[in-house]
């Protein structure tokens, strides 16, 4: 007998178009023989709405739906409520493949949602979520790792009030250029590198746009290397991917508007580096309490020093997306790989 599978996209993240694209290819490789799959879409405003067809998300009509659905929180019913004509039904929901990036689907809180309902789902917990989500506490735990990452500073949103003294504190503690990023928005929104004061008043100014933690961390010289992490009890690291960013830093233009950007499996690195990368992967998935999947960045240099970038947890699944394709590298195919998220969504519960 058939289970019912939710497959949730869209969301209020500035990856919301992003995540409609991801959605396409996870709706793509589900088992039809297997699973009933369901699509519920959420608008950038945060309606929940029913899609009765992939063909809607491609060209973006599921959007002008009518009918709203969401979750019921009610561990006993499990059940997605489906609002029609004045009325309502219900669906039983046997699992949930969360296919949303960034805020509201990538930081435990769409977790949260489904662990009150006791739904077995795909991808990390809550905790896991929320920690990885939030670049300035995932440098607190990998610091403890004793994995080496760039140096930084954690500003506040209060701290701008008094930019003067906010700039001087980062000029004591770190040397320019340096990277300024909103500590939990997605996919390079309201990035910028500061070469001066200036540019630094400015980039603190739009991270402020983003998120009320603001991370500012020196510049790293070297290349951008991806590894990709599956599992539960038993973690895998894939090999390595390089990203060949067209920009001068990999921002969100860059990952998914330009098309002279590339990514590269199994790229030639120094000695070493490669069984680095993917041991720290490991080590960091391990450490921020992951399960299912991630994706874990890293700088490598010329001389083959490894240093942590970021960890996501809900990595995309586009065309271009570096998570399938180095699984796809070492012999696992897209649909493969999708059924052993959610067998793996049910060893978790």
């Amino acid at each position: 007998m058939k289970k019912n599978i939710v497959v949730l996209f869209g969301g209020r993240s500035s990856e919301h178009d992003v995540s409609c694209i991801s959605a396409q290819t996870v709706i793509k490789n589900i088992n039809k023989d297997r699973y009933n799959i369901i699509m519920v879409g959420i608008t950038k405003a945060g309606e929940w709405l029913y899609v009765d067809s992939i063909e809607k998300i491609a060209d973006g009509s599921w959007r002008d739906s009518k009918t709203a659905a969401i979750i019921s929180p009610d561990s006993v019913k499990k059940e997605l409520v489906i609002f029609e004509g004045g009325s309502y039904r219900t669906e039983k929901i046997e699992v949930v493949f969360p296919v949303l990036h960034g805020l509201y689907g990538e930081d435990g809180t769409i977790q949260g949602i489904l662990e009150l309902a006791q739904i077995p789902y795909v991808g990390c917990g809550v905790l896991a979520s929320a920690i990885s989500m939030d670049k300035i506490y995932t440098k607190i735990v990998v610091d403890k790792l004793g994995i080496y990452q760039a140096d930084f500073v954690d500003v506040r949103l209060a701290m701008l009030d008094d930019m003067e003294d906010t700039v001087e504190l980062i000029e004591d503690q770190l040397d320019y250029p340096v990277f300024v990023k909103p500590s939990c928005a997605g996919s390079s929104q309201g990035v910028n590198k500061a070469h001066d004061r200036e540019e630094l008043i400015y980039a603190l100014k739009e991270a402020a746009k983003h998120d009320r933690k603001i991370l500012v961390e020196e510049t790293i010289i070297g290349r951008e290397i991806e590894c990709a992490v599956l599992g539960g009890k038993e973690v895998q690291a894939s090999g390595v991917g390089e990203i060949v960013a067209a920009a001068e830093f990999y921002d969100f233009d860059a990952k998914y508007n330009n098309a002279e950007s590339k990514t590269v499996t199994d790229p030639e690195l120094p000695p070493h580096a490669a069984d680095r990368v993917m041991s720290y992967a490991q080590r960091i998935f391990k450490a921020v309490d992951g399960f299912g999947l991630s994706r874990v960045d890293f700088f490598v240099t010329e001389e083959g020093k490894v240093i942590f970038n970021e960890i996501n947890t809900l990595p995309g699944f586009t065309a271009i997306s570096m998570y399938p394709m180095l699984w796809r590298a070492r012999g696992i195919e897209t649909d493969e790989l999708v059924q052993k998220l959610i067998d793996l969504a049910y060893e978790r519960f």
